[in-house]
């Protein structure tokens, strides 16, 4: 446990660094990549080129220090942050570096401020929230060990075949190189695929599984992604898997991680699925998976795109339409000049709480969300505008959650 005395700085300290959150982080990343360039290979350069990673992080340590007198309260991002860690390899001995170099950081920017007492308290705060990753790491790193053709790191799969699913997406359907069994997983949850290139070394890429558990393969479903600007990584890996990577040749895959899944004390209630986008891999192989565990459930499945080319899955949303006890609602933003008359969307338009309230019984279902931020900020402002309470919603996004969960409802 943190002494007491600990705690009461850390709490003094929470105004300042909150202040400061970004400014260290961005010189913690850049410190910590020329010190010590190996560890430089877990992190997605896209991310950092964006400043995803670094807003990602400075919202961490802000809940961190925030909460410093109530740690219990940080449970759900402490299991993001070890799934997230347990799918690039993350050791305990990078816990000290990281460490490390967050403190110098901290010093870089404080200045005078950090007086040896400060940054004591500082690294005995970072060590209790290191010790604590560690063991929820090494559970997860034993059940992934233990189950059933389950591993650690990577193994070889083979791509047996590519399946493209709209002009901007491309399915990968993966098995394991040494003929041997799949570990089951969560629907929802995602896989890490390990790819060299000259421009971004053995760089990791999270993509969601998106089709359910209990098949003979593990799907994942990719899209391509363009650069952000000039000189930037942002479609390095995509753009490899779509176009160089191609049937019968092999990957490195990670075993499947993730917090994101139907929630087993949603118990037995009707569930909204919303998805943006790309963001619709983890929710169909949730809606795929409800379908076959338990086909009477009520599912209200809505997935938001700009229009029918760039939407993927359409059969696949066709067929647990057919099967639905409950509703598929497919919404364009910008569709094309046939998509209605061809019946490929049913309504035009953002999402917000007018269509939520007419479609989905909101006042009692569980309601699960992923895509582009945008798509998630009017997602949960269309929920809080309908009163729905935090305890049924869930959602995945990279980045700092109060980016999303500062939405305003439209009615605020």
């Amino acid at each position: 446990m943190l002494r007491p005395e600990t705690i009461e700085i850390i709490k003094s300290l929470t105004p300042v660094v909150a202040a400061n959150a970004e400014a260290i982080t961005s010189k913690f990343y850049p410190r910590m990549f020329a010190g010590d360039p190996a560890v430089k290979a877990y992190f997605n350069q896209a991310h950092q080129f964006s400043g995803g990673q670094q807003r990602a992080l400075a919202g961490a340590i802000c809940a961190y220090f925030a909460h410093i007198d109530n740690p219990a309260v940080l449970a759900p991002a402490i299991e993001l942050i070890a799934q997230k860690h347990c799918s690039l390899g993350i050791l305990p001995e990078h816990y000290p570096i990281v460490g490390k170099h967050l403190l110098a950081a901290i010093k870089d920017v404080m200045g005078d401020a950090a007086t040896d007492e400060i940054l004591g308290a500082i690294g005995e705060a970072y060590g209790f929230l290191a010790d604590v990753c560690i063991a929820r790491e090494a559970d997860i790193y034993r059940e992934q060990r233990e189950a059933l053709g389950g591993w650690n790191g990577y193994r070889k799969f083979v791509v047996d075949r590519k399946v493209p699913e709209s002009d901007v997406v491309t399915s990968l359907y993966l098995v394991p190189a040494d003929g041997g069994p799949l570990p089951g997983y969560r629907a929802g949850q995602y896989v890490t695929v390990r790819v060299d290139l000259p421009e971004t070394p053995t760089s990791p890429r999270n993509y969601s599984l998106s089709d359910r558990p209990g098949l003979d393969y593990y799907r994942i479903s990719v899209k391509r992604e363009p650069a952000l600007a000039a000189g930037a990584p942002g479609g390095l890996i995509s753009n490899h898997l779509h176009d160089v990577v191609l049937a019968g040749e092999e990957l490195e895959v990670g075993p499947p991680c993730g917090e994101f899944f139907i929630a087993p004390e949603a118990g037995d209630g009707p569930v909204v699925l919303l998805a943006g986008g790309i963001g619709v891999t983890p929710l169909l192989a949730m809606a795929k998976d409800l379908a076959h565990r338990d086909p009477g459930r009520e599912v209200f499945f809505l997935h938001a795109a700009r229009n029918s080319l760039i939407q993927p899955f359409a059969d696949e949303l066709r067929a647990l339409a057919a099967g639905s006890n409950g509703d598929v609602h497919v919404r364009f933003d910008q569709p094309l000049a046939d998509d209605f008359e061809a019946a490929r969307c049913h309504s035009v338009g953002l999402i917000d709480a007018d269509f939520l309230r007419s479609w989905a019984p909101c006042d009692r279902a569980s309601f699960y969300f992923c895509g582009p931020k945008p798509f998630m900020q009017s997602a949960y402002s269309a929920l809080k505008d309908l009163d729905v309470d935090d305890a049924r919603i869930r959602f995945e996004f990279f980045g700092p959650r109060q980016e999303i969960l500062a939405a305003t409802p439209a009615s605020a």
